[in-house]
């Protein structure tokens, strides 16, 4: 089975403390482009405010070389606002939208509730749709939250169900704060195959350096094969409270996969990637 990767350097660079020149970022991500990834999460199209490192999103893209291009090119957007924003650049493919199985983490991450933010949902797919675009939803907490609040696979499924009546065809299960576990990662993903068959469901793992394969060895056995990470693990949720909870690097996942990657993956390139994320983040 052909293991689909989403690499994020955008997850990586949006909480890192100090400016990263926008021809530096476009650089790095021009590095990326080159290794093959399925889908490559570049930028966002959300409040400058609120994420003030990715404020150069449109310059970043105008700096591509997509002549080449292998990679689906995905960007975050929190409302519709940033959706038309993205929609109207023909080189952008995917439109990423975080849906929190949290409501405390919904408002604090969008301003919204839940179920607001299922009607923001309803409007970002009509503008996808009318611009030939895909839409991913991101289910943010999705593996449990530090809230305090109600969690099981049921609950996630619930609104993961929600969603695919709607129209949504691809979920990205988000475990926030690298809480994820065995004991719920295996019923979540076999509960979402059985009652979803047509959806695609994605793994967003965050991940401490010393648990990272468990996590997707029981998501790759429960029958995930989407899986999102980044170059040496950089970024995270800053709620985690855990500076080693990072994403999950994309070197470990890929050689955790080296017989399932895609025939377009060049590992040249990707040592190349590497050494330009040296130059990224210091």
């Amino acid at each position: 089975m052909q293991i689909k990767l989403t690499e994020c350097p955008r997850d990586a660079m949006q909480g890192f403390d100090e400016f990263i020149p926008t021809k530096l970022k476009a650089k790095y991500i021009n590095a990326i482009l080159k290794v093959g990834f399925d889908v490559v999460d570049f930028g966002s199209f959300v409040s400058h405010k609120a994420i003030p490192q990715l404020k150069d999103t449109v310059d970043v893209l105008n700096l591509l070389d997509l002549s080449e291009k292998k990679s689906k090119l995905l960007t975050i957007v929190a409302n519709e606002r940033g959706a038309t924003e993205a929609a109207a650049f023909q080189s952008i493919d995917v439109l990423g939208f975080p849906f929190s199985v949290s409501e405390k983490f919904q408002l604090r991450n969008t301003n919204v509730t839940r179920l607001e933010a299922l009607d923001s949902v309803k409007r970002i797919l009509d503008i996808t749709t009318s611009s030939n675009k895909q839409l991913r939803i991101y289910l943010s907490m999705g593996f449990g939250n530090p809230y305090g609040e109600e969690y099981s696979p049921e609950i996630v499924l619930d609104w993961a169900s929600r969603l695919r009546e709607i129209g949504i065809e691809e979920l990205a299960l988000s475990d926030t704060i690298g809480v994820a576990s065995k004991s719920i990662i295996s019923p979540l993903f076999k509960s979402l195959k059985k009652e979803l068959p047509s959806t695609e469901i994605s793994a967003h793992f965050h991940s401490a350096p010393h648990n990272w394969q468990e996590k997707v060895d029981e998501a790759f056995k429960s029958g995930c094969f989407s899986f999102d990470s980044a170059i040496k693990g950089f970024g995270g949720c800053p709620l985690a409270e855990d500076d080693l909870v990072g994403n999950l690097a994309t070197e470990n996942l890929m050689s955790f996969f080296d017989q399932n990657l895609s025939p377009s993956i060049s590992k040249e390139n990707f040592v190349y990637a590497m050494d330009i994320a040296n130059e990224v983040f210091g």
